[in-house]
């Protein structure tokens, strides 16, 4: 670190020294700190130079004047803990593993006030790429990202209006699939159980409500949600709650894995025949849904390629090569297993 040299006068150098030292106006020297691609190059070096002689110590975006950007990407998720976004940061990690960027991780806990807070800290550092979970930003957060001044790719859904570049796949259709799919086989009272309901477990309850409506199957008894978030243990008692409201319940798609694993638990607690007389489909397709028994049917969403795509996407922008193509829809697939195999 360097070490401020003493003025005269004494005290440390200010940006009015780093000025005069260089020649131009403060607010010359300011723009130059906060937003180095308005200077000229050489401004840049004129400037720097000055900061080096003086041992002026700025504010963190000086380190990135030479490049205009610190090599950081800026990483935001809900969760930490969630295996689906976990998946998603790995393959952010091995992507850029033998990169010069680092990662700075930061998590919302689906909270959109700690998404704005976290933006604002991470636009300060003026990162070189901003990976943001989800397409729901508040106001403020969306200004944040088109004000960013960087590569921003949104992953984990697609949407029609994206603030730079977009990763993901639709989650209400990967509702519908899982809803028609119970359908399909035979089922007729299809109960919708969700946990946390964030906006993504919404178009997910969207999706079950289209095939049920198209179907002439749709009530509201067959509907159990709760803000509560996801676990296990959680699923059982929701689905608990799901017979107290409609006995007659026969199939349940689940709005993510930990729930429909809660669902078979409870099932087999309650000698219920899985999948003769429930059918049960969960979401994302985790690992314990092939090893469960029954093995339970599932959406599998592309999670580690996410986390990739993203990455190239982020980093052909910033080598000036952006992808033509803004928003980049993966899909998902529905891995049928014994749970609906009536």
């Amino acid at each position: 670190m360097i070490k401020p040299r003493s003025r005269r006068g004494g005290g440390r150098p200010t940006l009015s020294d780093v000025a005069r030292k260089a020649g131009v106006g403060a607010i010359t020297v300011s723009r130059a700190l906060r937003e180095p691609e308005r200077v000229s190059e050489e401004l840049r070096r004129q400037i720097l130079a000055a900061i080096e002689e003086l041992g002026y110590v700025p504010d963190p975006n000086a380190r990135a004047l030479a490049s205009a950007r610190a090599e950081v990407f800026g990483v935001l998720v809900p969760s930490l803990t969630n295996n689906v976004f976990a998946e998603v940061v790995r393959g952010i990690y091995d992507s850029l593993s033998d990169s010069p960027f680092r990662i700075q991780l930061g998590n919302t806990h689906y909270s959109g006030l700690e998404e704005e807070r976290l933006l604002q800290v991470f636009g300060s550092q003026r990162p070189a790429a901003l990976i943001v979970a989800g397409i729901d930003q508040t106001p403020t957060s969306r200004k944040l990202l088109e004000n960013a001044g960087c590569p921003v790719v949104q992953v984990m859904e697609t949407g029609p209006d994206p603030v730079d570049m977009m990763v993901g796949f639709s989650h209400l259709e990967g509702g519908r699939t899982a809803t028609q799919h119970l359908i399909e086989a035979g089922y007729r009272r299809i109960g919708f159980i969700g946990a946390r309901m964030d906006p993504r477990s919404q178009r997910r309850l969207a999706g079950y409500r289209l095939a049920m409506e198209k179907a002439g199957l749709l009530d509201p008894r067959l509907i159990t949600t709760t803000p509560v978030p996801s676990s296990v243990p959680l699923g059982r008692e929701l689905f608990r709650d799901a017979l107290a409201k409609m006995p007659t319940l026969d199939g349940v798609f689940c709005n993510n894995d930990d729930i429909a694993l809660g669902v078979l638990f409870e099932c087999h607690r309650a000698s219920i025949d899985v999948p003769k007389t429930i059918g049960i489909v969960g979401f994302n397709d985790l690992d314990m849904m092939q090893v469960a028994f029954p093995s339970i049917t599932s959406i599998r969403t592309h999670r580690y390629e996410i986390g990739r795509r993203a990455v190239a996407m982020a980093l052909a922008a910033i080598s000036g090569d952006r992808p033509e193509q803004r928003v980049v829809d993966l899909g998902f697939e529905l891995k049928r297993r014994e749970s609906t195999a009536r």
